[in-house]
């Protein structure tokens, strides 16, 4: 039988739709090997199919993938673009600094897009990401200013998109690929996105030759209840921390409460944001209460 290899771009309804490239699009279902091996086949995966009449297709083998998220589910991204308002609703750094350590856990690059910045100074917000090391972008949604630094970032990757109801994402998608914006809107209407009543997810192909995904019910609680880190694992999800917990005075140092301790010298130097540390703060203090075992699993 002839095989193909591609990437799923779709799940709907038990059918995988592969691109193979060139414009082909395969619709596959999947071989109940994957049940017999606890595999679940996502949208993102590199797949091998085996070729059925009419041109579909049987999914036969999932490639190893570089990174996954588990609520929404996606593998093999290259970033988490993570849309945040300047106002209505203003940004809730707690959360985004939560969801930004998912991604360094991960090997997925953040990027942070503060959008309305005709409605207040996105200065303080920018400075803080900036300083720890994030790539981030300021986006009118007036006038559209900003969004070409958005569409760069996207060239040649695979990303998606997360951001609170009412914080600019759909208008930034417009901005970026007209075709995505308004195919995000049909679908939305047809399948009642915005209530978070689906968990359909699909890559869409950019002009710029990347692909984003669109991510409905894409929360903050989906990582918080998915993707668990555990207490020690925490310091390196900040990577700001980096170049100064090797000058901590002790091994095995939590950062929050040591005498000697290289990153709280940082802190109190200025060379780390207090916002960042105190998320890291309290994500330590919920961690601590986390036990390994309780690490839900693909």
């Amino acid at each position: 039988m002839e095989k193909q290899t591609g990437r799923i771009i779709k799940l709907l309804g038990g059918f995988y739709y592969v691109d193979a490239g060139g414009g082909e699009m395969i619709e596959c279902r999947a071989r109940g090997v994957f049940r017999k091996e606890n595999v679940s086949p996502c949208v993102g995966d590199m797949a091998t199919v085996e070729m059925t009449a009419g041109g579909k297709g049987y999914l036969m083998e999932i490639a190893p993938r570089r990174n996954e998220l588990l609520r929404p589910p996606l593998a093999n991204l290259d970033q988490l673009v993570f849309v945040c308002s300047a106002a209505d609703p203003a940004p809730n750094l707690f959360v985004l600094d939560s969801m930004i350590a998912i991604c360094e856990k991960k090997g997925i690059e953040p990027f942070i897009v503060f959008t309305k910045k005709d409605l207040a100074d996105l200065e303080p917000y920018v400075k803080i990401y900036r300083k720890a090391g994030f790539p981030v972008a300021e986006v009118c949604g007036i006038t559209g200013e900003g969004a070409e630094q958005v569409t760069e970032a996207l060239a040649g990757k695979i990303s998606a998109f997360t951001g609170n109801s009412g914080a600019g994402k759909s208008t930034l998608l417009n901005a970026i690929d007209p075709r995505l914006g308004l195919e995000t809107a049909q679908i939305s209407e047809k399948l009642g996105r915005g209530r978070h009543t689906t968990r359909h997810v699909e890559l869409y192909p950019l002009e710029n030759g990347g692909w984003a995904a669109d991510t409905p019910g894409f929360s903050a609680m989906d990582y918080q209840r998915f993707e668990v880190i555990l207490k020690g694992e925490l310091s390196d999800c900040f990577r700001e921390f980096a170049p100064f917990s090797g000058n901590c005075r002790f091994t095995g140092c939590s950062h929050t409460a040591e005498k000697g301790c290289g990153v709280r010298e940082a802190l109190a130097g200025g060379k780390i944001s207090p916002s960042r540390y105190e998320s890291y703060c309290a994500m330590y203090e919920r961690a601590k209460n986390i036990r390994e075992w309780e690490r839900k699993e693909p």
